[in-house]
């Protein structure tokens, strides 16, 4: 299979991820999206009672665990105001600076869904004597909806605890740019997809059992909380940090070596940024001031693994994100020499 064609591929499972509403908690749509997708290539996934997706690919010894997470960050309603406007609450670590005036879908307990727009409560530049500030006390969802009042909303079967998810607004340009909501980690779970499916296509011979686990609480700091007993080694694949004082761009694979958690294993980070380089991949070794994954979780739980983090470059995180195919294709590559023989 060509790069061209592993990269599409990628490309088309991107965006049927991102088209699922998965904000945590309200994941299983996506989870059963990804059972279909890999039964579908012959696979025998297995969803755990917290609704984590885990799939062995193939391989023998030293078992390696490759975690992405498809929960994203969202929000839930706290309360429905006597105006009929929704008073939200944070799932994750989600920003209202970044929402406000977004398109956003509401979504029922009976399995009704309703669009509506996040706004501040005074967004009208021509009314509002001061800009109101963006902070989740003075946001509010306003529902496509002719109402406006509680007891309209009521009958449209919108209750408190119902999940709010917003318009992840998925592009993937002629250039090669990503550009979508919750490429943290929708991108790095679909690069695990092409991974799956390459092994099935192209008969990898791997060099190691490796399984991947697809996650459904890593906004929230429990995802990777349990992996298969055996495992010895495991390594986040999720969005790798673009900004000030890092060396990696939207076109390269990231290395994380320290974040909010502490160091990554050392000869992990060692191995992995040895072997990008030998392989001429594009890649910076980084600390993330402001970041935790999946693995770490592992660890707290009391695993005894070595763990590292890896991922395609991602701009403006927690936001509408912005990555490349070529982050995508140096990650993938990296991947693909670590584990096969």
């Amino acid at each position: 299979m060509s790069t061209e064609k592993i990269k599409e591929y990628i490309g088309t499972q991107l965006k049927a991820l991102t088209s699922i509403a998965s904000p945590t908690g309200f994941t299983k749509n996506a989870t059963d999206y990804l059972m279909k997708q890999l039964e579908a290539m012959g696979y025998a996934p297995q969803l755990s009672n917290k609704g984590n997706v885990s799939v062995e690919i193939g391989g023998v010894g030293a078992p390696l665990v490759l975690a992405a997470h498809v929960d994203t960050l969202g929000a839930m309603v706290r309360s429905i105001k006597d105006n009929g406007r929704l008073r939200p609450t944070t799932i994750g670590g989600h920003q209202w600076s970044t929402a406000d005036g977004e398109n956003c879908m509401v979504f029922t307990r009976d399995g009704r869904m309703y669009t509506g727009v996040v706004l501040n409560t005074e967004p009208s530049a021509h009314v509002a004597d001061e800009k109101v500030e963006t902070k989740e006390e003075n946001m509010e969802i306003l529902l496509d909806e002719n109402v406006n009042d509680k007891q309209g909303v009521a009958a449209l079967g919108i209750q408190t605890g119902d999940i709010i998810a917003m318009d992840p607004r998925t592009v993937i340009t002629e250039s090669g740019y990503i550009k979508s909501r919750f490429l943290d980690d929708k991108l790095s779970a679909a690069i695990l997809l092409g991974v799956a499916h390459a092994v099935k296509e192209e008969g990898w011979r791997l060099n190691r059992k490796v399984t991947l686990l697809f996650t459904v609480y890593e906004e929230v700091g429990h995802g990777g909380s349990f992996v298969p007993a055996d495992t010895e080694e495991m390594i986040s694949v999720d969005m790798g940090c673009v900004g000030a004082d890092l060396g990696c761009t939207e076109h390269m694979v990231s290395i994380c070596a320290k974040d909010s958690g502490g160091p990554y294993n050392y000869e992990l980070v060692t191995e992995l940024s040895n072997l990008a380089k030998s392989e001429g991949l594009d890649y910076a070794i980084d600390v993330y001031p402001h970041y935790g994954s999946d693995v770490e979780a592992t660890l707290h739980s009391g695993y005894d693994i070595r763990h590292g983090l890896i991922g395609a470059g991602v701009y403006a995180s927690h936001n509408y994100e912005r990555s490349h195919m070529d982050g995508v294709e140096n990650t993938y590559k990296l991947l693909r020499k670590y584990i096969t023989k």
